[in-house]
């Protein structure tokens, strides 16, 4: 909600945390249907060095051009619900979908929109140089330019890396088994948090633990640590874990049998979730990493996840059949909206 700047502008002005804004018109992402009829096949030249271009579900393209063993992975990703903290979210955010492709994510180009000259410039420039070393990456290029249509910030990012193998949302096969790094919906926990807090009941120590969640967003060191046997990686976002499980069932063509009971979420998260009326897999996800591994693999990489200090669990298997999300026995086909959207659009309509 816009008035979040607004109630929290002095302590955001002190500490540049990261915050999520809400939204106004029509939120969410375009329908898979809708990119298939007018997105996925109007891509220009047929180049033969592409080896993943646009499809459901994939969120990062992988090319050949030299030749080689290495292949580039680009991925881009706009943020545009973050006032304070923008640029430390926008790195982590448009680095996800390199890094759960299997490849180190290690340069970024940059478009600033800005809606004003009082917006902080050298808040945002100076976190995007944190974000990026944080992650090892270099910020190589970009645009930026004042709109005054614009309430806040809008930041583009192009995330580049190169891996060894690309690993494809589209790549799970019957007999794997499904893992999930860290927890369910922890984005969207620091959401209902920074947006929605002073109408939850729900403690002031809670709240605060959860807002730290955004710290946790990255889910580059989750990435190299089951890549080496990952047959599928995807990084949950909008729609949280639940549509990220349904993503990898459709680009793959498979079944994923999941128990809810096996899918961590934490305290804080049912917390708040219980107190908006929400479900934690079905808001922002951002922070866990779905990933898709043969059975006799499972045990490796749990251990290479502890090692890296990182939570992780098995969650489900992979069948076959047409392709859905079965979650406790319900099979699941259809894209999946976030819970969030209807809370935004509850807040603006009181405005």
């Amino acid at each position: 909600m816009s008035k979040l700047c607004d109630q929290r502008s002095s302590a955001a002005v002190d500490s540049y945390k990261p915050r999520i804004d809400g939204v106004r018109g029509m939120p969410g992402k375009v329908s898979p249907d809708d990119l298939l009829a007018h997105v996925f096949e109007r891509t220009g030249t047929d180049d033969e060095t592409v080896l993943q271009g646009p499809a459901n579900g994939e969120d990062a393209a992988a090319i050949a051009p030299f030749g080689g063993d290495e292949t580039l992975v680009v991925s881009s990703d706009p943020i545009s619900l973050a006032a304070a903290g923008v640029g430390s979210l926008a790195v982590p955010i448009a680095c996800n979908d390199v890094a759960a492709s299997g490849a180190d994510p290690r340069w970024l180009t940059v478009v600033i929109m800005l809606p004003d000259e009082e917006t902080d410039l050298e808040a945002i420039t100076g976190d995007l140089d944190a974000a990026a070393r944080d992650v090892g990456a270099t910020i190589v290029g970009g645009h930026s330019e004042y709109v005054d249509q614009l309430e806040r910030p809008l930041l583009s990012l192009t995330a580049m890396g190169t891996a060894d193998s690309f690993v494809p949302t589209g790549g799970a096969e019957p007999g794997d088994s499904v893992i999930i790094t860290k927890a369910a919906g922890l984005e969207g926990t620091a959401i209902l948090a920074t947006d929605f807090g002073d109408g939850l009941d729900v403690d002031e120590a809670v709240r605060e633990r959860s807002e730290g969640f955004l710290e946790e967003i990255s889910v580059a060191p989750d990435a190299r640590a089951v890549r080496e046997h990952a047959t599928a990686m995807h990084d949950p976002t909008e729609g949280g874990v639940a549509a990220g499980l349904l993503e990898i069932a459709r680009a793959s063509g498979v079944r994923l049998a999941v128990d809810r009971e096996r899918i961590p979420v934490r305290e804080e998260t049912r917390r708040l979730c219980e107190a908006a009326g929400v479900d934690p897999l079905r808001i922002f996800g951002s922070g866990a990493l779905l990933a898709t591994v043969p059975g006799d693999a499972v045990d490796d990489c749990l251990a290479a996840l502890e090692a890296a200090g990182l939570e992780g669990s098995e969650i489900g298997t992979v069948g076959e059949g047409d392709p859905a999300l079965v979650l406790d026995g319900e099979a699941i086909t259809e894209p999946i909206a976030d819970d969030l959207y209807p809370l935004w659009e509850g807040a603006d309509a009181d405005d």
